[in-house]
Order: structure tokens, then sequence, then C-alpha cells
């Protein structure tokens, strides 16, 4: 017999991975009003969650067997891998209430991993979509990411009215793969981006300025950006209030690396971004703020 559609109002969710991006995910949803269930390494990353009117279930597996579209939020490719298809994985049980899943990975991974990931779950009738985001906890709490968009276009479909609730703007960009594609180009501006801030705002308080008004008077002009209002005054002021790891923004440079050397590209500001990165994280600053990149920074002596 077959199966029809869900309707989107009634579709089940869960949320696989409970860091930041997977709380904020699962809270969001909850928000409006979803039915959630939810799993994760650390139980006791769900306790919120489980107050707010979360479900809870022991594995990857048995998430899978009671959702229609199953979020995973993890930090590697490794761990994607293992929620999908380890000895607890989703793949164990993603059939199991004769419906058709829809993996939704909302992890920032290898454009290469996503392709096998997708293969392998295309061959058990699993659907993938790679939809690596950008805008962070904030956004994502207020309903406003921007989501880039790979897999088939049938399993893009069933989970637009899910990903609808958490974002404002998604674009379907091809096959699996093309989402994480995108996010790397996004990485690297970012990135650069915040070596930029660093040293800029080394240079606001080397002249004594206030950052705040230094914001206050490039706003408009051709240096300003989402990142410049975002983060310029908590780079200058060494706020390292947790946004985005080092540790993370070091992964996505290597990836941004790897596909360099697989293209035969030469990326010496990519380069030169993953060696302070890698610097940093020797420092143990791997969980700190991106605005610890400013320690890169510290005083050194005037050259003659």
């Amino acid at each position: 017999m077959e199966n029809k559609p869900t309707p989107p109002h009634n579709l089940r969710i869960g949320v696989a991975g409970l860091g930041v991006m997977g709380s904020a995910t699962a809270q969001r949803l909850l928000d409006c009003g979803r039915q959630v269930t939810v799993n994760s390494r650390r139980p006791e990353a769900a306790a919120a969650l489980r107050s707010a009117g979360a479900r809870w279930t022991e594995t990857p597996a048995l998430l899978a067997a009671d959702c229609d579209v199953l979020i995973v939020s993890a930090n590697s490719d490794a761990q994607v891998e293992d929620i999908a298809f380890g000895t607890h994985g989703i793949a164990r049980r993603a059939t199991a209430g004769g419906h058709r899943l829809v993996v939704v990975d909302m992890s920032t991974i290898s454009a290469q991993q996503t392709q096998k990931l997708a293969a392998r779950a295309a061959d058990m009738g699993i659907g993938w979509v790679d939809a690596p985001l950008s805008g962070g906890a904030p956004a994502c709490k207020e309903g406003r990411m921007t989501l880039f968009l790979g897999g088939e276009a049938g399993d893009v479909a069933a989970a637009r009215p899910v990903l609808s609730d958490l974002s404002t703007r998604m674009t379907h960009l091809g096959p699996a793969g093309s989402g994480q594609a995108v996010k790397v180009i996004n990485q690297v501006l970012v990135g650069i981006g915040i070596f930029a801030l660093s040293e800029s705002a080394s240079l606001a308080n080397a002249a004594g300025l206030d950052p705040r008004q230094v914001v206050e008077a490039l706003t408009g002009g051709r240096a300003d950006s989402v990142i410049f209002r975002e983060f310029f005054a908590k780079f200058a002021e060494r706020d390292y209030t947790p946004t985005g790891r080092i540790s993370n923004m070091l992964k996505d440079m290597q990836n941004a690396q790897d596909v360099g050397r697989a293209n035969g590209l030469a990326l010496p500001f990519i380069s030169l971004g993953t060696d302070v990165n890698r610097w940093l994280v020797a420092q143990g600053l791997g969980d700190a703020d991106i605005a610890a990149s400013m320690e890169f920074y510290g005083k050194r002596p005037a050259q003659g």
C-alpha cells in the first residue's frame, strides 16, 4: 500500500544531537507547537527540552522509528556517520514504522562525506537533505536562519515545512553535498573576515577609539557587513561570551583547504587563517569563542 504524505502540521520531528545548535533547533520547534522527540549522547542535555515538552529516546535508532523528519546536529563527519549508520544509528530502525524518513543534516561537514552518506541512505529508502546553516543559535531561536539545501527535490519538499519554522531564507542548490559546498564558501568569507575584524579591532584599541563609535561611523559604508556590526565591538572589548568555537572554525577552514587541494587551487588567505586558528587551538583556546582570536594579537615591540 502506498504511503500518503503526512500533513505538514502533523509531522513527527526528531532532533539528534543537543549541542548549542541542536538544542536551539529543538526549542524553536517546540515554541512553534511542533511534536518533537530528542536524543543526545548526553542525556542531561535534554533536561530543559523535556521540561518544555520534548519526548526523549535512548538512541538515534529509536528516534528514527517514530519520526517523519529527523534533524541531525553534530560537530564532525564521524559523528554524523555514527548517528546515521552506527551500532544504534538511524538506519537500524528508519523503516520500522512503514514510512519514508527524511534525514536533515544541519551539521557542517564535508560535501564529499555528505554525498557518501546520502547514497547509503538512498539505498535503504531514506531521504537525505544537507542543510548547513548561517546565523547561529540567536537566529535559530527567532526562526530567521539562512539554510543551504542539497538533496533530491522530493526530500527537500518534505523537509521544507519543518525548516520554514527555523529559517527565513533557504535555497535548494542541487543534489546532496551542494548545501555543504556553499557552507564552505560561507565559512571562508566569515573565517577570513574574523581576522580582518581582529586586526582592525587591534588598530582601534591602539588608537584609543571607542569601538562602538567605530561601528557607528562605518555602518552604511563599504566596510559595513553583518559580521562587522555584530562582532567588531565584541572583539575590541575581548568579550568571549560564546557564539561560535575556534575549533569549529579551524575544522571549516581545513575543510576549505581540502577542497582547494582536490581541485588544484591556490588559497593563500585560507591557508593563513587555518594556521592562525591552529595556533589558537594549540594555545588551549579551541573551545573558546571566536573573539578569542584577539589573543593572537598581543602587544608586540614596535618596529623601528
